[in-house]
């Protein structure tokens, strides 16, 4: 019997209306010249950890492990949209502000999965929602974001993580969730 693989990670869920604002500095961004996939404003998302295709029989240990995180809900505001590295950009995000709490429940969970054989992840965490991949850098497109220098991203409150499974299709990513831990 052929063993089933899931590609999951856990992240924070963004309210409704967050992902709204940052879906209207998607607009913006539509009118660079730069190649973008935009991320669907319905699915933007702070990344906690990527986990890779994990099997589906290791699920309810997964969920044991972050059951196990313990963190009280905290705010998060949307900062700076900008690009992860303005040499050479693959991806357009907007910076999240959490007064440091998103570090400390990365660190929580990076102990509670490494038992289970999840790696550690070497570049540290860095909150921010990513809106856009570039798949072509234009000048246009540095423009764009001093353009939305200051505008509103807006702000939620984080609850919980969601372990989420992520299908890539030709037409973008569709996620479906598999746990829910709040706090």
């Amino acid at each position: 019997m052929s063993t089933l693989m899931v590609r999951a990670f856990v992240a924070f869920e963004l309210s409704p209306e967050m992902r709204q604002q940052l879906g209207a500095a998607q607009a913006v961004l539509r009118k660079s010249s730069a190649r973008l996939t935009f991320v669907d404003p319905a699915i933007i998302h702070i990344t906690v950890k990527f986990l890779g295709e994990v099997d589906e029989k290791k699920i309810p240990e997964l969920v044991a492990a972050l059951k196990s995180v313990k963190a009280a809900p905290f705010p998060v505001t949307g900062g700076r949209i900008m690009v992860n590295n303005p040499r050479s950009p693959h991806t357009v995000w907007c910076a999240i502000e959490d007064s440091g709490k998103g570090l400390d429940v990365f660190a929580a969970v990076e102990t509670a999965l490494a038992p289970l054989g999840f790696s550690r992840e070497s570049r540290g965490f860095t909150p921010h929602a990513t809106l856009a991949r570039v798949k072509e850098a234009d000048p246009s497109l540095f423009r764009c974001l001093e353009e939305l220098k200051g505008a509103p991203c807006g702000s939620c409150t984080i609850a919980g993580l969601k372990l989420k499974k992520s299908t890539l299709t030709p037409r973008g990513p569709v996620y479906a969730d598999l746990a829910e831990v709040t706090w």
